[in-house]
């Protein structure tokens, strides 16, 4: 598709968005519904093309996409009426008498670009908040999920007009035709230098962007940690989807006076979760494709792995794999890992600690796991970061009740339930004034009497 088709297919959506029928909440609220009903039709399809493109069982597949994203439509369906709903606001007495509220009011056309490792969930989770708000929306899915892709475009197609809903598919040159044209609002999951990029992009237009990106989510173990069950919960959100989560835990930084009997769990809970052959094991899923498994593969030094480190490069799998002895210096730890593979830094002061996690670019996430309430305070106090959990990982973002995003170099913006509603929105401050009273203290000619009302009112 050439950059003229995606300009007609642009203008197809703002002439769509401008007769005002995404405006009317039945509307919106029937267009869930009836993906949801579609969602479901094609829940087997689904779980299939993620196994091809990721090697996902159908169980992670509907736990980690599928049931996700059905529980962000159920919230949205029931919802989304009173999020579009005028807000009051308390009126000042100085513009007495008036009514003063906010209007929740669709940007118009959003670009949503998607990535490839949770492909399902990434792209419609920001297209039911979108609806909801009452735009029109462009999806590009990743290329490197073309399964995945297939059945997204199927399904749109059988729920929307296609000036309503549209699907684009391909690669690079197809994101930069698309990042040419004007979009109202842009929301984008991916890599920072694609980010950086896309923000560029926007800038021409001036549209605003949510851009989800990642970075080195710490993982801090401290001393007063329930060990087995913090390895436990480490070991699943770390290999879960072969380490390709944006929020996985990226690294352990642990207590130095613990990391001996943390490992020896880590050890155990690797075993009992993943078998004695990882590889082989049907429910563990494989790397994306050769470039990352190669990227991936150049991270792990041979000399300090301690546990796992073998790979299948038939079958692009890589065991879930420990390494020991790491600095900050380590190829290990000068990128986002994106795969499944731990390194151990050890602390042994946890101000150091803190000191050294802000000194690095902000995580996505950060977890933490002490029986210390007050250094569970300090550190999600002191450490900068976009979202985490205190004795667990990665489940933050699987609620609808909070925002999900990012901070500083690991994004701008979030969604999910409301923060997603009203990301895709521009509340619109109006106040409407009464007009059998009009207060004369703001016009000329200016009046002593006046001035004395205005320190009344203003102060």
């Amino acid at each position: 598709m050439n950059e003229q088709e995606m300009k007609i297919i642009v203008d197809k959506h703002r002439n769509f968005f401008y007769s005002n029928i995404s405006l009317n909440m039945n509307y919106r609220v029937h267009a869930l519904q009836k993906l949801k009903i579609t969602i479901l039709k094609y829940e087997d399809k689904i779980c299939k093309a993620l196994e091809s493109d990721l090697g996902k069982s159908s169980f992670e597949s509907y736990m980690c996409e599928v049931g996700l994203v059905l529980d962000e439509l159920s919230y949205m369906i029931g919802h989304a009426k009173s999020f579009a709903k005028d807000k009051s606001v308390r009126t000042p007495l100085s513009q007495f008498h008036a009514k003063s509220f906010q209007k929740p009011s669709p940007y118009g056309v959003v670009l949503v670009i998607s990535p490839w490792n949770y492909p399902f969930l990434l792209t419609m989770d920001p297209l039911i908040d979108a609806l909801a708000a009452g735009n029109t929306v462009i999806l590009k899915p990743s290329a490197y999920s073309p399964a995945t892709g297939n059945v997204i475009k199927e399904i749109i197609k059988e729920c929307f007009p296609e000036e309503y809903v549209s699907v684009i598919l391909g690669g690079r040159e197809e994101n930069n035709y698309l990042l040419q044209q004007k979009f109202d609002y842009i929301f984008f999951t991916g890599s920072k230098n694609v980010g950086m990029h896309v923000m560029e992009k926007a800038s021409a237009h001036l549209t605003p962007v949510t851009l989800e990106l990642g970075g080195k989510s710490p993982c801090i173990v401290e001393k007063t940690a329930n060990i087995k069950l913090a390895a436990k919960r480490i070991v699943f959100g770390k290999y879960l989807n072969c380490g390709q989560t944006c929020v996985a835990p990226d690294y352990i930084y642990c207590d130095a006076a613990i990391k001996e009997e943390l490992i020896e769990e880590l050890k155990k809970q690797i075993l009992f979760q993943y078998g004695a052959t990882p590889l082989t094991n049907e429910d563990y899923g494989k790397i994306i494709n050769q470039k990352h498994f190669d990227r991936i593969c150049g991270l792990i030094d041979p000399d300090k792995i301690i546990h796992g480190g073998k790979t299948d490069e038939a079958v692009l799998k890589i065991e879930p794999t420990i390494m020991d002895h790491v600095t900050f210096d380590d190829a290990v730890m000068q990128e986002e890992i994106f795969g499944p593979v731990l390194p151990i830094i050890t602390y042994d002061s946890l101000e150091n600690a803190i000191s050294n996690i802000n000194h690095m670019e902000h995580p996505l996430a950060l977890y933490l796991f002490t029986s210390d309430k007050k250094i569970a305070k300090k550190v999600t106090t002191e450490c900068q970061f976009g979202g985490g959990c205190i004795n667990d990982v990665v489940i933050h973002l699987a609620t609808n009740q909070m925002g999900f995003g990012g901070f500083g170099e690991s994004g701008m913006g979030a969604y999910h339930g409301k923060a997603g509603f009203d990301t895709f929105s521009h509340y619109k401050s109006i106040v409407n004034k009464k007009t059998w009273i009009d207060l004369p203290m703001r016009y000329q000619p200016y009046k002593e009497f006046n001035r004395k009302l205005l320190k009344l009112f203003l102060r």
